[in-house]
């Protein structure tokens, strides 16, 4: 009990901590209010959902030092949103972008972000132009859904993003944190499309799926290595910090 209780009160308080205690032991869907946080979490009762919760508010993986304080945020596999939450608390003049591919998940993103003015939800997916993509795999886990680019008149399709058409339509001259975690299609928003938007990037947040889709991780660093940054890791998380912003 206290292996599962202990996080929650570090990252809620004693009286929030408790209470999502003993509702997630029932495994209900439905709301759940953070003082700390100033705000209410959705969280169905899907393994996913707590996975991603475990992920960023109990295991604390976006924690980690920033030398400057981000003003304008991309997150790309939002999933549920608690991403954005956490940046939205941690850096609350930060505009933000969330971009996920789940209609299904896309619903809970907007519940999650409605009590922040400054974040935006995208229904699609993070890709290296402005086309049109569907999930390959719907079947799967929640939190690891692929994408594929297909013709805009295939049957479920949703659009696709690239980076730089969504710093033109927020009227951003550079990115201060982008957050990637795309189950794969890294590999296509890193090779090609990406010297408008990479070099202009101050720092990057980004899961690499080699075993999702091969290549990811070549494409990316190729990439990154025809600019000046450093590397290092956090969690699952590689990082990436602009020298030369």
């Amino acid at each position: 009990m206290s292996k599962r209780l202990v996080p929650l009160i570090k990252a809620f308080g004693l009286i929030d901590g408790i209470i999502f205690f003993i509702r997630r032991i029932f495994k209900k869907d439905g709301w759940y209010a953070s003082s700390r946080y100033n705000t209410r979490i959705y969280l169905r009762k899907k393994y996913a959902d707590n996975y991603t919760f475990k992920q960023v508010f109990l295991e604390d993986q976006y924690n980690f030092n920033i030398p400057f304080t981000p003003a304008t945020i991309i997150d790309g596999g939002a999933n549920i949103g608690l991403a954005s939450v956490y940046f939205a608390h941690r850096y609350p003049s930060a505009t933000i972008v969330a971009v996920e591919p789940s209609q299904e998940n896309f619903k809970v993103v907007e519940k999650n972000i409605a009590g922040f003015s400054k974040v935006t939800a995208k229904l699609g997916g993070i890709w290296n132009e402005n086309k049109h993509l569907a999930i390959v795999n719907a079947k799967d886990n929640d939190n690891a859904f692929m994408v594929e680019e297909v013709d805009a008149a295939t049957p479920g399709s949703i659009p696709a993003y690239s980076i730089g058409s969504i710093m033109q339509e927020m009227n951003w001259s550079s990115i201060d944190l982008l957050k990637l975690d795309i189950e794969g299609s890294e590999k296509e928003v890193f090779e090609k499309n990406y010297e408008c938007w990479l070099p202009h990037t101050k720092m990057i947040i980004i899961e690499v799926h080699d075993h999702m889709r091969k290549g990811a991780a070549k494409s990316v660093f190729t990439a990154m290595n025809k600019y000046h940054f450093s590397f290092s890791m956090h969690h699952e998380n590689l990082l990436f910090i602009n020298l030369d912003l």
